[in-house]
């Protein structure tokens, strides 16, 4: 039995946190301290500098030649399973939605045509929890010190794998996209061009143009002549179209002119634009893409620096020098209390508590708090985990979602609003869920 000492613990740890998000909260939306740029520019000291170096430190701390296999294998495995079955979903889902509209005009939403968008958005939700900010002080009252060692792992994995797997996501929907939309860009008009044009030229060269309606399709592949002149006076005015062009003032004065008494007339239409089809951009193309964006990301560099100083230092067997170190712990002390004062400002400043509806909201909060630490409970009793290995694996996987997740979501404009609702009720819910799964565990 849990006793109510070590329920306290775990509150008193939390307690800062929340104090910290409250204070931004209540500096926004009642106090009116802070405008909108100056909580940008708090977001943005966050994003460029605290985050990245607290990423650093703790990758950079973790001996990576002693770290714990099982567990690293079981939050592999979670994620792993996680994210094969929410694409397996997917597109079971887009398929059986393609099979039912059985030659139906294609819908116009792009979330719906799109089933990658909700594999990023679940799997983000599910599997990614906020495990820097949250993660280690909660633990810590939990579990003691030794979980701050087994979090910096899942940490490492988490930043130099997993968040690079979502980042070429959203990438490759980005490049797909993108090339959609310039290689049809003439399909539209194409459609637009249904009431086509036909150029009318008489015998003298002259030409005009005139537009046919849509119920004329039958003639778009025609020439229609006009048969009033003899066979070597239209060959004559057909030649001559070929070679002269066509003065556009001429044509706007013949198409305002009355057509009575033309009867010396060719009438040729012209063909319809052939449509572009749109083309899905090469592997290779989306690899590129995505490893130019990886590296203007502070958080990737920050984590792969931190991996290449642990794997040189730990090998040979120096340490960080003190100038060094004292330098970027002024930065990094500040991360935890300044990335729950910036979630208070965010909060404050949307129009809606929820702002993805209630629904969504629901469902994403049982695939957070249910499913995902679920799932991370079977992984890690498959691999083996047990006692408070198994306590702290399970705990960590119902931890909020991580901000970071909302960032990304944010900049690519996927799904910004779940992910949103994800970090504002995550941290509401989290301290009450995070208890109950720590006294269920240690029944």
């Amino acid at each position: 039995m849990i006793p109510g000492s070590a329920v306290y613990h775990v509150v008193e740890a939390m307690a800062p946190l929340y104090t910290a998000a409250v204070l931004g909260y209540a500096s926004v939306r009642w106090l009116k301290a802070f405008s909108d740029e100056q909580c940008k520019g708090i977001n943005h000291f966050v994003a460029l500098y605290a985050v990245p170096v607290l990423i650093f430190h703790m990758v950079s701390t973790n001996d990576p030649y002693h770290m714990n296999q099982r567990l690293i294998a079981a939050d592999t495995l979670q994620k792993t399973v996680m994210l094969l079955a929410l694409t397996a979903w997917a597109f079971w889902s887009h398929f059986r939605r393609r099979g039912r509209r059985d030659g139906k005009a294609e819908s116009s939403s792009s979330a719906a045509a799109s089933p990658i968008k909700w594999v990023v958005t679940n799997f983000s939700v599910a599997s990614l929890p906020n495990t820097i900010i949250m993660g280690v002080p909660l633990l810590n009252g939990m579990y003691g010190s030794v979980s701050g060692e087994l979090m910096k792992q899942i940490v490492v994995m988490q930043f130099c794998i997993w968040y690079n797997v979502v980042i070429f996501l959203y990438e490759f929907m980005a490049a797909r996209d993108g090339t959609a939309k310039i290689s049809s860009a003439v399909v539209p008009q194409a459609a637009a061009d249904e009431n086509h044009d036909r150029m009318v030229v008489d015998e003298n060269g002259g030409s005009c143009i005139h537009r046919h309606a849509a119920t004329d399709r039958s003639s778009h592949h025609q020439m229609v002549v006009n048969i009033e002149i003899t066979e070597v006076a239209a060959a004559a005015a057909v030649a001559s179209t070929t070679t002269a062009p066509v003065d556009g003032a001429a044509a706007a004065k013949e198409l305002g002119a009355e057509d009575d008494g033309d009867a010396n007339k060719v009438a040729v239409d012209l063909p319809p634009p052939t449509p572009v089809q749109p083309q899905v951009p090469s592997v290779m193309h989306v690899v590129w893409m995505a490893t130019k964006k990886l590296l203007q990301i502070p958080n990737t560099y920050a984590s792969f620096l931190g991996l290449i100083w642990s794997l040189t230092a730990f090998k040979i067997g120096f340490s960080m020098p003190k100038i060094v170190s004292d330098s970027l712990f002024i930065i990094y002390t500040t991360t935890v209390g300044l990335s729950m004062f910036a979630s208070g400002t965010f909060i404050a400043r949307q129009s809606r508590f929820v702002p993805c509806g209630y629904t969504i909201a629901s469902l994403s909060m049982l695939l957070k708090f249910l499913i995902g630490p679920v799932i991370m409970l079977l992984a890690s009793l498959a691999i083996g985990l047990h006692g408070t290995l198994l306590h702290i694996a399970v705990v960590q996987a119902a931890l909020p979602l991580a901000v970071t997740s909302f960032v990304y979501a944010e900049e690519y404009k996927v799904h910004a609003d779940i992910m949103s609702t994800g970090v504002i009720l995550g941290i509401f819910i989290s301290l009450p869920v995070t208890i109950v799964y720590y006294i269920l565990l240690g029944l």
